[in-house]
């Protein structure tokens, strides 16, 4: 038996409410996506058709800035609605990959993040997925299940009162 057919928690229930309320809400919501830097084709095609979907719909899509998932988000996003993106950078846009400062610098909303230049990767992309987890209303998060700092982004968000969404690749 799958855990969504288990009966949650009574502890969960008044949190499980107000998750429902918020899907059924038809208000535009800002909703940040986090994923793998190593997707497989066919789910980049999924990424791309559901963030497009959203920003059609007139919702704010926050992302980062890396290949991938995140990427796939800003590819789409760009297409529809330029206005409905914000992408959080973990360091300065110099410290980008020269195959994703191309797509960034086309983004209107970039923030940048140069105070963390001098961090370690992981631990800046730890302070940036922070950093979008507090600016969304719901995470949207592509991951395998190693995927540790992704994994441990979605259980804070949940512990914030998010609605989660978690997809895993394999």
């Amino acid at each position: 038996m799958t855990r969504s057919l288990d009966i949650p928690a009574l502890d969960r229930i008044d949190t499980l409410a107000q998750e429902l309320a918020m899907l059924q809400d038809r208000g535009k919501r800002r909703i940040a996506f986090l994923g793998s830097r190593h997707v497989p084709v066919v789910s980049i095609h999924l990424v791309e058709l559901v963030a497009r979907s959203l920003a059609q719909e007139g919702h704010n899509l926050i992302t980062s800035g890396a290949q991938g998932v995140n990427a796939a988000v800003i590819r789409s996003v760009l297409e529809v609605d330029p206005a409905r993106l914000t992408v959080l950078l973990p360091q300065s846009l110099e410290r980008q990959p020269g195959e994703s400062r191309s797509q960034l610098e086309r983004v209107l909303h970039l923030v940048e993040k140069p105070e963390n230049d001098e961090l370690p990767l992981p631990m800046a992309s730890s302070l940036c997925n922070q950093e979008i987890i507090n600016r969304c209303d719901q995470l949207i998060c592509y991951a395998f299940h190693d995927s540790e700092t992704l994994l441990s982004s979605c259980r804070t968000a949940e512990d914030m009162g998010k609605v989660v969404s978690l997809m895993f690749f394999d």
